[in-house]
Protein backbone atom coordinates (compact mmCIF):
# COMPACT_ATOMS: atom_id res chain seq x y z
CA UNK A 1 0.00 0.00 0.00
CA UNK A 2 2.60 2.29 0.72
CA UNK A 3 4.37 1.96 -2.77
CA UNK A 4 1.08 2.30 -4.20
CA UNK A 5 0.86 5.71 -2.22
CA UNK A 6 4.24 7.14 -3.20
CA UNK A 7 3.55 6.38 -6.93
CA UNK A 8 0.73 7.93 -6.56
CA UNK A 9 2.68 11.34 -4.83
CA UNK A 10 4.96 11.28 -7.30
CA UNK A 11 5.07 14.07 -10.40
CA UNK A 12 5.43 11.08 -12.89
CA UNK A 13 2.72 9.32 -12.12
CA UNK A 14 0.57 12.57 -12.88
CA UNK A 15 2.42 12.97 -16.20
CA UNK A 16 1.24 9.69 -17.01
CA UNK A 17 -2.58 10.15 -16.06
CA UNK A 18 -2.71 13.60 -17.65
CA UNK A 19 -0.17 14.17 -20.50
CA UNK A 20 -0.36 10.38 -21.83
CA UNK A 21 -4.49 10.84 -22.00
CA UNK A 22 -4.32 14.13 -23.14
CA UNK A 23 -1.76 12.95 -25.83
CA UNK A 24 -3.85 9.80 -27.05
CA UNK A 25 -6.75 12.05 -27.33
CA UNK A 26 -4.93 14.25 -29.75
CA UNK A 27 -3.29 11.45 -31.73
CA UNK A 28 -7.69 10.00 -31.83
CA UNK A 29 -8.33 13.74 -33.48
CA UNK A 30 -5.36 13.62 -35.78
CA UNK A 31 -6.84 10.35 -36.90
CA UNK A 32 -10.79 12.26 -37.80
CA UNK A 33 -8.34 13.57 -41.00
CA UNK A 34 -6.07 10.50 -41.63
CA UNK A 35 -4.96 9.56 -44.92
CA UNK A 36 -5.71 5.81 -45.32
CA UNK A 37 -2.81 3.75 -47.09
CA UNK A 38 -4.57 0.45 -47.91
CA UNK A 39 -2.49 -2.53 -48.16
CA UNK A 40 -3.18 -4.43 -51.23
CA UNK A 41 -3.18 -7.68 -49.40
CA UNK A 42 -1.93 -9.06 -46.54
CA UNK A 43 -0.16 -11.41 -47.99
CA UNK A 44 4.30 -12.09 -48.62
CA UNK A 45 4.78 -10.38 -52.35
CA UNK A 46 4.17 -13.06 -54.57
CA UNK A 47 7.34 -12.24 -56.27
CA UNK A 48 9.14 -13.70 -53.07
CA UNK A 49 11.40 -16.82 -54.30
CA UNK A 50 11.16 -18.18 -50.69
CA UNK A 51 9.16 -17.55 -47.47
CA UNK A 52 10.22 -13.75 -46.30
CA UNK A 53 12.23 -13.59 -43.13
CA UNK A 54 10.90 -11.40 -40.48
CA UNK A 55 12.41 -10.61 -37.59
CA UNK A 56 10.66 -9.18 -34.11
CA UNK A 57 11.84 -8.01 -31.27
CA UNK A 58 10.32 -8.19 -27.87
CA UNK A 59 8.66 -11.45 -29.21
CA UNK A 60 7.45 -13.28 -26.05
CA UNK A 61 4.55 -11.63 -24.98
CA UNK A 62 1.94 -8.22 -25.98
CA UNK A 63 2.27 -6.81 -29.36
CA UNK A 64 5.19 -8.94 -30.56
CA UNK A 65 3.96 -12.46 -30.02
CA UNK A 66 0.61 -10.95 -31.98
CA UNK A 67 2.58 -9.82 -34.07
CA UNK A 68 4.45 -12.77 -34.65
CA UNK A 69 1.08 -15.31 -34.48
CA UNK A 70 -0.50 -13.37 -37.65
CA UNK A 71 2.73 -12.87 -39.59
CA UNK A 72 3.57 -16.85 -39.03
CA UNK A 73 -0.69 -17.55 -40.52
CA UNK A 74 0.39 -14.95 -43.87
CA UNK A 75 3.68 -17.22 -44.72
CA UNK A 76 6.77 -15.23 -43.38
CA UNK A 77 9.49 -17.49 -41.67
CA UNK A 78 9.37 -15.20 -38.18
CA UNK A 79 12.40 -14.90 -35.83
CA UNK A 80 11.31 -14.22 -32.65
CA UNK A 81 13.99 -12.29 -30.52
CA UNK A 82 13.41 -12.13 -26.22
CA UNK A 83 15.22 -11.81 -23.89
CA UNK A 84 13.83 -15.36 -21.83
CA UNK A 85 14.42 -18.87 -23.92
CA UNK A 86 11.59 -20.39 -21.82
CA UNK A 87 9.01 -17.58 -22.96
CA UNK A 88 10.13 -18.10 -26.11
CA UNK A 89 10.04 -21.42 -26.37
CA UNK A 90 6.30 -21.37 -24.93
CA UNK A 91 5.87 -18.45 -27.68
CA UNK A 92 6.08 -20.98 -30.62
CA UNK A 93 4.72 -23.53 -28.95
CA UNK A 94 1.65 -21.61 -28.86
CA UNK A 95 1.88 -20.64 -32.20
CA UNK A 96 2.63 -23.81 -33.61
CA UNK A 97 -0.38 -25.22 -31.70
CA UNK A 98 -2.43 -23.05 -33.68
CA UNK A 99 -0.44 -23.19 -37.40
CA UNK A 100 1.20 -26.46 -37.72
CA UNK A 101 2.66 -25.18 -40.65
CA UNK A 102 4.27 -21.82 -39.00
CA UNK A 103 8.14 -21.71 -39.52
CA UNK A 104 9.40 -20.39 -36.33
CA UNK A 105 13.39 -19.88 -35.51
CA UNK A 106 14.33 -18.11 -32.38
CA UNK A 107 17.16 -16.63 -30.66
CA UNK A 108 17.79 -15.23 -26.75
CA UNK A 109 18.70 -11.44 -26.70
CA UNK A 110 19.29 -9.28 -24.14
CA UNK A 111 18.03 -5.59 -26.28
CA UNK A 112 20.17 -3.75 -24.17
CA UNK A 113 23.29 -4.79 -24.36
CA UNK A 114 25.21 -4.17 -27.27
CA UNK A 115 27.72 -6.98 -27.21
CA UNK A 116 24.56 -9.38 -26.81
CA UNK A 117 22.95 -7.87 -30.22
CA UNK A 118 26.28 -8.03 -31.97
CA UNK A 119 26.40 -11.79 -31.04
CA UNK A 120 22.36 -12.02 -32.16
CA UNK A 121 23.70 -10.93 -35.86
CA UNK A 122 26.58 -13.02 -36.08
CA UNK A 123 24.20 -16.04 -35.05
CA UNK A 124 21.29 -14.63 -37.64
CA UNK A 125 23.81 -14.59 -40.76
CA UNK A 126 25.37 -18.34 -39.70
CA UNK A 127 21.56 -20.06 -39.37
CA UNK A 128 20.75 -18.47 -42.58
CA UNK A 129 24.00 -19.99 -44.03
CA UNK A 130 23.76 -23.44 -42.20
CA UNK A 131 19.62 -23.39 -43.32
CA UNK A 132 20.66 -22.69 -46.80
CA UNK A 133 18.40 -19.31 -46.63
CA UNK A 134 18.93 -16.57 -48.74
CA UNK A 135 21.63 -14.23 -46.74
CA UNK A 136 18.59 -11.60 -46.42
CA UNK A 137 15.92 -10.48 -44.31
CA UNK A 138 12.50 -8.95 -45.66
CA UNK A 139 11.32 -7.60 -42.30
CA UNK A 140 12.84 -5.84 -39.50
CA UNK A 141 10.23 -5.01 -36.94
CA UNK A 142 11.79 -3.27 -33.78
CA UNK A 143 9.05 -3.93 -30.89
CA UNK A 144 10.93 -4.45 -27.66
CA UNK A 145 10.17 -1.83 -25.28
CA UNK A 146 10.00 -1.70 -21.10
CA UNK A 147 8.88 1.04 -18.55
CA UNK A 148 11.03 0.60 -15.76
CA UNK A 149 10.17 2.83 -12.58
CA UNK A 150 13.33 2.77 -11.47
CA UNK A 151 16.80 3.75 -12.94
CA UNK A 152 19.19 0.87 -14.03
CA UNK A 153 22.29 0.64 -16.26
CA UNK A 154 22.91 -1.60 -18.54
CA UNK A 155 26.68 -3.04 -18.97
CA UNK A 156 27.85 -0.45 -21.19
CA UNK A 157 26.65 1.74 -18.76
CA UNK A 158 23.25 3.08 -20.65
CA UNK A 159 19.95 3.80 -19.32
CA UNK A 160 18.04 0.28 -19.42
CA UNK A 161 15.06 1.77 -20.27
CA UNK A 162 16.75 3.96 -23.21
CA UNK A 163 18.66 1.06 -24.37
CA UNK A 164 15.77 -1.34 -24.69
CA UNK A 165 13.62 1.19 -26.12
CA UNK A 166 15.95 3.35 -28.98
CA UNK A 167 18.77 2.36 -28.90
CA UNK A 168 18.43 -1.22 -29.69
CA UNK A 169 16.48 -0.76 -32.68
CA UNK A 170 18.69 2.40 -33.80
CA UNK A 171 21.80 -0.40 -32.96
CA UNK A 172 20.13 -4.18 -34.56
CA UNK A 173 18.73 -1.32 -37.60
CA UNK A 174 22.23 -0.23 -38.67
CA UNK A 175 23.95 -3.51 -38.37
CA UNK A 176 20.93 -5.47 -40.32
CA UNK A 177 20.87 -2.75 -42.90
CA UNK A 178 23.18 -5.38 -45.06
CA UNK A 179 20.93 -7.88 -44.85
CA UNK A 180 17.95 -6.08 -45.83
CA UNK A 181 19.62 -4.37 -48.48
CA UNK A 182 20.37 -7.82 -49.68
CA UNK A 183 17.15 -8.88 -50.42
CA UNK A 184 15.56 -9.91 -53.47
CA UNK A 185 12.51 -7.95 -52.94
CA UNK A 186 11.64 -4.70 -51.61
CA UNK A 187 12.43 -5.25 -47.71
CA UNK A 188 11.54 -3.01 -44.45
CA UNK A 189 11.90 -1.69 -41.04
CA UNK A 190 8.80 -0.85 -38.72
CA UNK A 191 9.74 0.57 -35.86
CA UNK A 192 6.94 0.36 -32.85
CA UNK A 193 6.37 3.92 -31.29
CA UNK A 194 3.64 5.83 -28.79
CA UNK A 195 1.53 8.47 -28.99
CA UNK A 196 3.08 9.47 -25.71
CA UNK A 197 5.67 11.07 -27.65
CA UNK A 198 3.26 14.22 -28.33
CA UNK A 199 4.30 14.96 -24.38
CA UNK A 200 7.71 15.73 -25.34
CA UNK A 201 7.90 19.54 -26.04
CA UNK A 202 10.96 20.26 -25.96
CA UNK A 203 14.55 18.38 -25.58
CA UNK A 204 18.34 18.69 -26.28
CA UNK A 205 19.56 16.23 -27.86
CA UNK A 206 23.34 15.26 -26.39
CA UNK A 207 25.00 11.61 -26.06
CA UNK A 208 24.18 11.83 -22.72
CA UNK A 209 20.33 12.33 -22.96
CA UNK A 210 20.52 9.59 -25.75
CA UNK A 211 22.16 7.24 -23.76
CA UNK A 212 20.46 7.79 -20.59
CA UNK A 213 23.74 8.97 -18.84
CA UNK A 214 22.39 12.07 -17.73
CA UNK A 215 18.80 11.22 -15.70
CA UNK A 216 21.06 9.35 -12.82
CA UNK A 217 22.45 12.16 -11.76
CA UNK A 218 18.66 13.42 -10.57
CA UNK A 219 17.01 12.68 -7.42
CA UNK A 220 14.02 10.86 -8.58
CA UNK A 221 14.33 8.96 -11.81
CA UNK A 222 12.04 10.38 -14.54
CA UNK A 223 10.68 7.05 -15.86
CA UNK A 224 7.82 9.04 -17.59
CA UNK A 225 9.83 11.54 -19.25
CA UNK A 226 12.70 8.84 -20.43
CA UNK A 227 10.10 6.65 -22.12
CA UNK A 228 8.41 9.70 -23.67
CA UNK A 229 12.03 10.17 -25.00
CA UNK A 230 12.59 7.20 -26.10
CA UNK A 231 9.53 7.06 -28.09
CA UNK A 232 10.21 10.78 -29.83
CA UNK A 233 13.85 8.84 -30.23
CA UNK A 234 12.25 6.55 -32.31
CA UNK A 235 10.45 8.52 -34.00
CA UNK A 236 12.74 10.92 -35.36
CA UNK A 237 15.11 7.91 -36.34
CA UNK A 238 12.31 6.59 -38.49
CA UNK A 239 12.39 9.90 -40.42
CA UNK A 240 15.70 10.62 -40.44
CA UNK A 241 16.77 6.54 -41.80
CA UNK A 242 14.09 7.39 -44.43
CA UNK A 243 15.54 10.69 -45.40
CA UNK A 244 19.36 8.91 -45.76
CA UNK A 245 18.11 5.93 -47.49
CA UNK A 246 16.55 8.00 -50.37
CA UNK A 247 19.35 9.99 -50.89
CA UNK A 248 21.15 6.54 -51.22
CA UNK A 249 18.40 4.96 -53.15
CA UNK A 250 15.75 6.69 -55.51
CA UNK A 251 14.10 3.45 -56.26
CA UNK A 252 13.79 2.66 -51.92
CA UNK A 253 14.20 -1.11 -51.93
CA UNK A 254 14.83 -0.44 -48.16
CA UNK A 255 11.78 1.60 -46.64
CA UNK A 256 10.93 2.70 -43.03
CA UNK A 257 7.34 3.04 -41.30
CA UNK A 258 6.94 4.16 -37.63
CA UNK A 259 4.11 2.75 -36.02
CA UNK A 260 1.57 3.60 -32.87
CA UNK A 261 -1.00 0.60 -32.12
CA UNK A 262 -2.62 3.20 -29.28
CA UNK A 263 -3.19 1.72 -26.04
CA UNK A 264 -2.79 -2.11 -25.60
CA UNK A 265 -3.66 -4.61 -22.57
CA UNK A 266 0.27 -5.97 -22.73
CA UNK A 267 2.82 -6.51 -19.70
CA UNK A 268 4.20 -3.12 -20.14
CA UNK A 269 2.36 -1.76 -16.75
CA UNK A 270 4.57 -4.80 -14.47
CA UNK A 271 6.27 -2.29 -12.54
CA UNK A 272 3.41 -0.16 -11.69
CA UNK A 273 1.97 -1.25 -8.31
CA UNK A 274 -0.83 -3.80 -9.47
CA UNK A 275 -3.58 -2.11 -7.81
CA UNK A 276 -2.96 1.28 -10.05
CA UNK A 277 -2.43 -0.75 -13.24
CA UNK A 278 -5.31 -2.33 -12.77
CA UNK A 279 -7.20 0.55 -12.61
CA UNK A 280 -5.73 2.20 -14.79
CA UNK A 281 -6.89 -0.57 -17.61
CA UNK A 282 -10.39 -0.89 -16.02
CA UNK A 283 -10.84 3.02 -16.94
CA UNK A 284 -9.20 2.58 -20.27
CA UNK A 285 -10.97 -0.38 -21.00
CA UNK A 286 -14.59 1.93 -20.27
CA UNK A 287 -13.80 4.19 -22.47
CA UNK A 288 -13.08 1.81 -25.03
CA UNK A 289 -9.66 2.88 -25.44
CA UNK A 290 -7.48 -0.59 -24.29
CA UNK A 291 -6.99 -3.14 -27.35
CA UNK A 292 -6.59 -6.76 -27.09
CA UNK A 293 -2.73 -7.24 -28.27
CA UNK A 294 -4.82 -8.89 -31.31
CA UNK A 295 -6.49 -5.82 -31.95
CA UNK A 296 -3.33 -3.50 -31.53
CA UNK A 297 -1.26 -5.21 -34.60
CA UNK A 298 -3.78 -3.52 -36.42
CA UNK A 299 -0.67 -0.91 -37.21
CA UNK A 300 1.90 -3.39 -37.50
CA UNK A 301 0.18 -5.69 -40.02
CA UNK A 302 -0.57 -2.23 -41.98
CA UNK A 303 2.88 -1.12 -42.11
CA UNK A 304 4.11 -4.69 -43.03
CA UNK A 305 2.00 -4.82 -45.94
CA UNK A 306 1.95 -1.66 -47.40
CA UNK A 307 2.82 -0.92 -50.64
CA UNK A 308 6.93 -1.05 -51.35
CA UNK A 309 6.81 2.93 -52.04
CA UNK A 310 5.39 3.43 -48.76
CA UNK A 311 7.92 5.26 -46.49
CA UNK A 312 8.67 7.95 -43.76
CA UNK A 313 5.06 8.11 -42.79
CA UNK A 314 3.48 7.24 -39.11
CA UNK A 315 0.95 4.45 -38.59
CA UNK A 316 -1.89 4.60 -36.32
CA UNK A 317 -5.64 3.21 -35.37
CA UNK A 318 -5.38 0.65 -38.19
CA UNK A 319 -7.53 0.26 -41.46
CA UNK A 320 -3.98 1.75 -43.25
CA UNK A 321 -4.71 4.99 -41.69
CA UNK A 322 -1.97 7.42 -41.18
CA UNK A 323 -1.51 10.45 -39.01
CA UNK A 324 0.85 13.41 -38.48
CA UNK A 325 3.18 12.88 -35.51
CA UNK A 326 3.82 15.59 -33.50
CA UNK A 327 5.74 18.97 -34.80
CA UNK A 328 8.93 18.34 -32.86
CA UNK A 329 9.59 14.84 -34.39
CA UNK A 330 9.71 16.78 -37.91
CA UNK A 331 12.49 18.71 -36.76
CA UNK A 332 15.20 18.11 -39.15
CA UNK A 333 17.95 19.74 -37.07
CA UNK A 334 16.89 17.63 -33.95
CA UNK A 335 16.94 14.88 -36.30
CA UNK A 336 20.57 14.84 -37.11
CA UNK A 337 21.18 15.56 -34.12
CA UNK A 338 19.78 12.41 -32.71
CA UNK A 339 21.34 10.21 -35.80
CA UNK A 340 25.24 11.98 -34.83
CA UNK A 341 25.01 11.40 -31.03
CA UNK A 342 23.69 8.10 -31.72
CA UNK A 343 26.31 7.01 -34.58
CA UNK A 344 29.03 8.11 -31.66
CA UNK A 345 27.99 5.43 -29.10
CA UNK A 346 27.46 3.03 -31.73
CA UNK A 347 31.37 3.25 -32.82
CA UNK A 348 32.06 3.45 -29.18
CA UNK A 349 29.94 0.48 -28.35
CA UNK A 350 31.59 -1.36 -31.22
CA UNK A 351 34.94 0.05 -30.04
CA UNK A 352 34.24 -1.48 -26.57
CA UNK A 353 33.20 -5.08 -27.95
CA UNK A 354 36.74 -5.45 -30.02
CA UNK A 355 38.73 -4.33 -27.15
CA UNK A 356 36.78 -6.61 -24.60
CA UNK A 357 37.10 -9.84 -27.44
CA UNK A 358 40.98 -8.81 -28.04
CA UNK A 359 41.61 -8.86 -24.03
CA UNK A 360 40.03 -12.27 -23.55
CA UNK A 361 41.93 -13.79 -26.75
CA UNK A 362 44.67 -12.41 -25.18
CA UNK A 363 44.15 -13.96 -21.85
CA UNK A 364 43.34 -17.28 -23.08
CA UNK A 365 46.38 -17.53 -25.36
Amino acid sequence: MKEALDFVLSMEFWRMGLRWTLSLLISYWHLLFASTTTPPSRSPPPSSPSRPVCIITGATSGLGAAAAHALSARGFFVVLVGRSSRLLEKTMMEIKRKNESAQLKAFEVDLSSFQSILQFKASLQQWLSDSQMHSSIQLLINNAGILATSSRFTSEGYDQMMATNYLSAFFLSKLLLPLLRNSLIPSRIVNVTSFTHRSVSNIQVAKDTVSGKCFSRLKRYPYAHVYEYSKLFLLLFSYELHRQLGLMDISRHVSVIAVDPGVVETNILREVPPCLSSLANKVLRSLWFLQSPEVGISSILDAAFAPPETSGVYFFGGKGNTVSSSMLSYDAKLAQELWSASSDLFLESQLAFKETSTSVSNFVS
